[in-house]
């Protein structure tokens, strides 16, 4: 077992989402739909960004799928700081809901599949924080394994992401289902067609379930895909454990809400099964 740091504190809370927990329930309540058949996904890949842009779109996806026990989280580093493949290491994480536990069982698996104890790449970091209000809303029990993935190339992730699978299907013999959760936005601060074309190239090769073009897309095309590392290596580790279809829950971006089209963030929910 992984040493159990300390619970990690709220970062964004009050500025990305409602800080306030009658507050943050309003705003879940607005963004997760009802679903009458949550599906058993794989993989699913969401938004970031606060809630007043893409939180609708983040708990249309989350309430696509069936959310169990284990979730493992992946999200880009957007501060630059901590280890290049760092797992947030044991404990809890808080939300203004309630903390939401670390799986040791399956952070434990993943310490041996080529990634770092850190907690320095998480403690500033947004990215898996915006997600754990639907993941708890969604299922009260689920415990989560926390990654944060910056600076690797197209082999690191293709053998990063087997690695991941082997961990968790391992796991899974003796265990409960694992969902992977991939963090990303789309284009950055172009216009809202340039985002929707560009974002268009990278969902394509998501859908298609190829990884390995998805990361040379965003990477040729430059496509300021923040999420691009943590969704190629999700989808990577979902086709190792038998993915075999994707589907787009839907596509949108910031101009929507702050009526400017010149200069928008794209955002982009997608589920793999």
């Amino acid at each position: 077992m992984p040493t159990a740091a300390a619970h990690r504190p709220a970062a964004v809370a009050g500025r990305f989402y409602p800080g306030e927990p009658r507050a943050l329930a309003r705003e879940l309540g607005r963004c997760l739909a009802p679903v009458a058949a949550p599906v058993a996904a794989r993989m699913l890949m969401a938004p970031h960004a606060g809630y007043v842009y893409s939180g609708e779109l983040a708990g249309r996806t989350w309430s696509r799928v069936h959310v169990p026990e284990r979730v493992l989280l992946l999200c880009p580093n957007h501060t630059g700081l901590g280890a290049r493949r760092s797992l947030w290491s044991g404990g809890a994480w808080d939300t203004p809901a309630g903390p939401v536990e670390v799986d040791e069982d399956l952070t434990a698996a993943l310490l041996g599949a080529g990634l770092q104890a850190d907690t320095a790449a998480h403690l500033r970091e947004h990215a898996i924080e915006v997600h754990l209000p639907f993941l708890r809303a969604r299922n009260p029990a689920a415990r989560i394994a926390a990654v944060c993935l910056g600076g690797l190339g197209l082999a690191d992730c293709r053998a990063l992401g087997g690695s991941i699978a082997a961990a968790i299907r391992a796991l899974e013999a003796t265990g409960g289902r694992v969902l992977l959760a991939a963090s990303s936005d789309m284009s950055h601060y172009v216009s809202a067609d340039e985002a929707a074309a560009l974002d268009r190239l990278a969902l394509d090769r998501l859908l298609a379930l190829d990884p390995a073009g998805l990361f040379t897309t965003v990477e040729r095309r430059r496509i300021s895909m923040c999420g691009v590392l943590p969704t190629t290596v999700a989808l990577f580790a979902a086709l190792g454990l038998g993915a075999t279809e994707a589907e787009l829950v839907g596509y949108t971006h910031s101009g929507v809400v702050t009526g400017d089209a010149d200069r928008v963030v794209g955002y982009a929910g997608a589920i793999v099964r």
